[in-house]
């Protein structure tokens, strides 16, 4: 459930937060209906098993601090080039484009958004997950499995209205 309540805690926030980026509230973050963008939740599962798999391994905590910066800036700017093309490909839509980024790689992908995703895999890690472990124990398992029903729900939706029902 751990994992579970973090991936619906950062999808949520990470809808959030594109909503005042882009001005958008209440408005769509993403593919799915609901208020959440899941590449924040998957990435922030990502970034703790990042950090706990070097937990294990490096005790440098120096070391350890740029391990996480570059292996999650690599891992989270391949997710974010699936996601980008899948989104394309699926839905024939495109929610970012990095083209106009002086070091992009095609449209999905680019220099700068990895060096911001591996400060944003360093916040998670050493900023928001201290205070967040303290709240998880207070969100209640039945919670999560009811998220878990909406969210698969939301996935049905969605492919019936964007994929098979066009």
């Amino acid at each position: 459930m751990y994992y579970a309540k973090y991936f619906f805690i950062t999808s949520v926030l990470g809808f959030i937060i594109e909503s005042f980026v882009y001005g958008n509230f209440g408005g769509k973050s993403g593919i799915l209906y609901g208020p959440w963008t899941v590449v924040y939740g998957f990435g922030t599962i990502i970034i703790l098993l990042i950090d706990k798999i070097l937990s294990k391994k490096i005790e440098n905590k120096i070391l350890k601090f740029f391990l996480i910066f570059i292996i999650s800036s690599f891992i989270l700017t391949i997710l974010e080039l699936i996601g980008g093309v899948l989104i394309e490909k699926l839905f024939n839509v495109v929610y970012w484009d990095y083209s106009d980024c002086k070091f992009n790689i095609g449209k999905y992908i680019c220099l700068e958004m990895s060096l911001l995703w591996g400060l944003a895999s360093l916040a998670v890690i050493y900023l928001f997950k201290p205070i967040c472990d303290k709240i998880l124990k207070y969100i209640p398992t039945f919670l999560i499995y009811i998220l878990i029903v909406l969210i698969i729900c939301d996935f049905i939706l969605t492919i019936l209205n964007k994929i098979v029902i066009k």
